[in-house]
């Protein structure tokens, strides 16, 4: 496997080669002046231990960095290669979604604010309130305030036209920001638990999705869902601009 050309067909300005469908482990790499450097383990069958230091020692030999990788892309790529070596699909869910169903698992009623931080002075948030219905048994899920990327400002706006609704706060960017939510009426901060998405969470939204209906999806199509550009993406613009 190698990165051989550019998505208009151009040829790249450096060049990453990976084998690791036999017992070897082999990378190279070529610089944008043509040098070389090569890799390679053949008979221990440590892929896993080799193939990343590999590359990073191989692209600092050629005067090369490796490239930025956000958090989020390398779960999404762990779990889209261990299905595709399985054979089995996926089911997502996002930090918001899993923050949600953690709260109300908790025992809290009403609506929940997730609130998971940006950074940049940003935070990712939603009101949604979880109600069962009562002929499918199934959580339907209500939002009072739609998934998006919010200002600590914005978002306080928006708690304010709930007109003093109660309103249990969750994430890290709850906890970041409490000081500025908690003056909203209504808002209460829960600062002991919940700063992060549980993984055992996802398991139990997971395995109810399935019970209900819900068909896992092909490794292929599963994507990071981003509600702003990447950091990488950002990160790779000001590298190159300096």
């Amino acid at each position: 496997m190698s990165g051989s050309s550019t998505a208009d067909g151009t040829a790249p300005t450096a060049m990453v080669a990976i084998e690791t469908a036999t017992e070897t482990v082999g990378v190279a790499v070529r610089s944008p002046t043509g040098l070389d450097a090569e890799f390679t383990l053949t008979g221990r069958r440590r892929h896993v231990e080799t193939l990343t230091p590999a590359l990073e020692h191989l692209l600092g030999q050629v005067g090369l960095a490796p490239g930025l990788f956000t958090g989020l892309r390398v779960g999404v790529s762990a779990a889209k290669g261990l299905a595709q070596s399985l054979g089995i699909g996926i089911v997502g869910a996002t930090s918001l979604d899993i923050l949600t169903a953690a709260a109300v698992a908790a025992g809290h009623d009403g609506p929940v604010l997730a609130c998971v931080d940006a950074r940049r002075g940003e935070v990712f948030a939603c009101v949604r309130e979880t109600t069962r219905d009562a002929t499918s048994r199934r959580s339907v899920p209500r939002d009072h305030v739609g998934a998006a990327l919010f200002a600590p400002d914005a978002l306080v706006a928006a708690l304010q036209r709930l007109g003093g609704t109660n309103v249990v706060a969750v994430g890290d960017g709850a906890v970041r920001y409490a000081d500025t939510l908690a003056a909203v009426p209504g808002v209460d901060i829960v600062t002991s638990a919940l700063t992060f998405p549980p993984p055992r969470t996802l398991l139990d939204l997971a395995a109810a999705r399935l019970d209900g209906g819900e068909a896992p999806v092909a490794p292929a199509s599963v994507v990071p869902l981003y509600m702003r550009e990447a950091d990488a993406t950002s990160n790779f613009e000001r590298a190159a601009r300096s």
